[in-house]
This record gives structure tokens, sequence and C-alpha cells, in this order.
């Protein structure tokens, strides 16, 4: 900008360059600070340009090759050059409207070849494919393009819904796949737990059988050796209706009795006796004859 101005001089900002006439035809640049001019032999300040960096947003609509409409937003930071200010004075009417018509034709040439995810994946090879094209073309009017950033894609609303479903979806699926590995280990960990327990269930039954088989036999054997003249079917018969009235107590002196129907009487605890006896003679006999 011009900050003084008067017959015989201007005073030009340090961010600016100013474009001298004489007579209506171009002399020379003015440079920032003091400039002297002589009016009487038509020189004067045509105008003045800034060399500061510009930003220019544009939006683009396209179509990509899945037939997908999207916007795009560029940002171009252009600026003048200083040593060719006088071509960007004189050769454009309104260099952003020139910038944009380029950007628009480098886009809609490179977005249509492209998918949505290619766009998406690619835009820096966008924006390059417009910054060589800008540059080339804008250089010989004066400017120079300093960077192109594509800052944003938008595809339509309902193609955003979309790809949110899709996405949702596939998240849905792998938590699934997840849901039912984790199902699984915990099937397959109490499957285990459960084998684990019924065997060690069975030798605890196993040892508790074998401990009341050594105490039965420790008892008739002890009892014999004490008194003479009983037998061992003797002995077991005084066990075993031992055994009988402990289990009548018991069943007495319960908090939760239960009705149970046996035979009772002394007599039928001999008859027990007689079908154990006779089971393992039976026994007995069975494990002689394999042998």
């Amino acid at each position: 900008m011009v900050n003084a101005f008067c017959c015989f001089f201007a005073c030009i900002d340090q961010a600016s360059i100013g474009i001298v006439e004489r007579w209506g035809r171009f002399e020379k640049l003015a440079e920032p600070g003091f400039n002297f001019f002589n009016p009487f032999i038509g020189q004067w300040i045509a105008g003045v340009l800034s060399t500061r960096i510009n930003s220019l947003d544009v939006r683009i609509e396209t179509k990509t090759k899945d037939n997908v409409f999207v916007q795009l937003i560029c940002s171009i930071q252009y600026r003048i050059v200083r040593a060719n200010a006088d071509d960007a004075f004189y050769e454009l009417q309104n260099p952003k409207e020139q910038i944009q018509a380029y950007v628009f034709d480098v886009v809609r040439a490179h977005v249509p070849k492209m998918t949505l995810d290619e766009v998406f994946e690619q835009k820096n090879e966008v924006a390059k494919a417009v910054l060589d094209e800008l540059e080339k073309v804008m250089r010989a009017y004066g400017y120079n393009i300093e960077q192109i950033l594509m800052i944003d894609i938008i595809p339509d609303a309902s193609v955003r819904k979309a790809m949110n479903e899709i996405n949702a979806a596939q998240r849905l699926q792998l938590a699934s796949v997840y849901k039912g590995e984790a199902e699984k280990v915990l099937l397959v960990k109490k499957a285990e737990a459960e084998a684990e327990a019924k065997y060690l269930g069975g030798l605890g039954v196993a040892r508790q059988r074998q401990a009341i088989t050594d105490g039965l036999r420790d008892n008739i054997l002890n009892f014999s050796h004490k008194v003479e003249g009983t037998s061992a079917k003797e002995v077991m018969d005084l066990i075993m209706i031992t055994q009988y009235f402990d289990t009548i107590k018991d069943l007495g002196n319960s908090s939760k009795n239960t009705t149970v129907f046996i035979p009772h009487g002394p007599g039928h605890v001999r008859d027990i006796g007689d079908q154990i006896r006779n089971g393992l003679v039976e026994a007995s006999s069975a494990q002689v004859n394999n042998e």
C-alpha cells in the first residue's frame, strides 16, 4: 500500500511493490520505501500489489469412479513473484477466478478415475497434481503457488451414513467372533473342571470304600484273636447289627427326617450279611475261574 503520496514522492510498504507508469506505459517497479517520481514527465504510480502469501479455498463437487458424489475443499497458498509483479498486474484481471478455474479442471480430471476409498487414501496425490498444473500456468502470469492442501473430502450424506453402518456391522461381526471364542473357552474349561472333579470324586469314593473294607477286616481279625471261639461270620454279624442300629439312631436324630421303608428287626440283619457273604464268595469264585 501507499502510505504517503504527493506530486513528487510515494512511500511503499515493506510487503508491497508499486507499479510505475510513464504516460500510461509500464516503466519500472517501485520497491518498498521512499520513491521519487516526476509527474511532469508523465510518471505516476498505477497501483500497488501485496507480496504477502494469500490463501484461497476452493470447493469442488465431482463424481468418483464408483459413482459417488463428493465435495473436495482445496486450500491454495499463492503469492506474487516480486520480480514479475508487472505481469501479475497487467496480465490477469481476476487471478482468484483464474486459479479456481484451473483447480476445477485438474480435480475433475483426476478424481473420476479413482474410487471413493482411493480419494481418501490418495488425496495428497490429487493435491500434487493440482500444484504441478497451477505452478506451470500461473508462473507465466507472475504468481508463485506456494502450497496446495486438500483440507476436506465430504461425501454425500447418504453415503456417509452407509459407510458408518458398514463399519458398525463389521465391528459387531468382529465382536460376535470374539464373544463366541470366549464362550467356547469357558465351556471347555467348565467341562475340564467337571471331568477333573468327577475323577477326584471317584478317587475319594474308592479310597473311602477301601478304608471301610480295611477297617472291617481289622476289626474282624482283632475280635477273633481277642475272643476265643468266635468265627469271622459271627464277628461280621455283630458288626452289621451295630451299624444297623447306628443308622437307625442317625435317622432319628436328623433335623430333616426322611421316611425310609426297610425290613425291620435284628433278624433281617443276618439276611443282609448272608447276601454280602454270598456276593463275596461268588466274586472270589469268579476270580478263581478266570485265573
